[in-house]
């Protein structure tokens, strides 16, 4: 019935191939249509991969494949103010984890909060650490309540580095850094890291995203790919 509410056929089509390979129960099946999954992914995606998704489901092959911006926290029941910190945050999400790992999506394992690593006698602590066992590498998750800067883009660099050479295995691939923000500025992240990074910067917002404004933006996309 959830499926059939559903008009487009690609729309449709790409529900059906996440609902079955996820083994999607009705619920999580109903929340990822009204947090409007499929929208997310294809506008976190380059337009030539759009057509992709309603194909073949959401596929992870390489590291952009696993970023969707915005991430929708409706779940943890937080309110949209200033006034939580960044640790009533974190906590919220440890508390529903495995509705944290079905937002990120496929392949996702949750190994450690808070992982400290020392460096010349200072202290420095990773917000959430996890494996993606489709990417086989791991996964660390800076969170931020406010807006994005560089300097959170340069802390979550040292961060990965550390991974790369001290934690993940000859056999692992390189570590993913996601900086997940609030508020954040395209043209910042672009400016500040290279091309070839591994570092992401994604928006969460605790409401579910108005589906009329990301089908319209979609429409835009699909208009111009055609």
């Amino acid at each position: 019935m959830a499926l059939l509410s559903i008009d487009d056929p690609e729309e449709r089509r790409f529900y059906e191939i996440e609902a079955r390979e996820g083994s999607w129960g009705s619920r999580d099946l109903e929340r990822q249509i009204s947090s409007s999954l499929y929208e997310r992914l294809a506008l976190s995606r380059d337009k030539e991969e759009v057509l992709r998704l309603s194909r073949n489901g959401q596929t992870v092959e390489k590291p952009a494949d696993i970023i969707k911006s915005p991430l929708v926290l409706e779940f943890l029941g937080l309110e949209e103010k200033h006034s939580y910190s960044e640790s009533e945050l974190e906590t919220a999400i440890i508390d529903k984890i495995e509705r944290f790992l079905l937002e990120l999506g496929k392949g996702f394992l949750f190994e450690a909060r808070q992982k400290r690593f020392t460096f010349d006698n200072d202290h420095f602590y990773v917000d959430l650490v996890f494996y993606n066992r489709l990417l086989r590498c791991y996964v660390l998750i800076d969170l931020k309540r406010d807006k994005l800067t560089h300097k959170d883009l340069g802390q979550m660099q040292m961060y990965v580095n550390h991974f790369d050479r001290h934690v993940k295995t000859k056999d692992e691939f390189p570590t993913i850094g996601i900086v997940l923000c609030h508020r954040k500025n395209d043209a910042l992240v672009e400016l500040t890291l290279p091309k070839e990074a591994n570092i992401f910067a994604s928006k969460y917002q605790l409401y579910l995203p108005s589906k009329e404004t990301l089908k319209a933006q979609l429409e835009k996309i699909g208009a111009e790919l055609k």
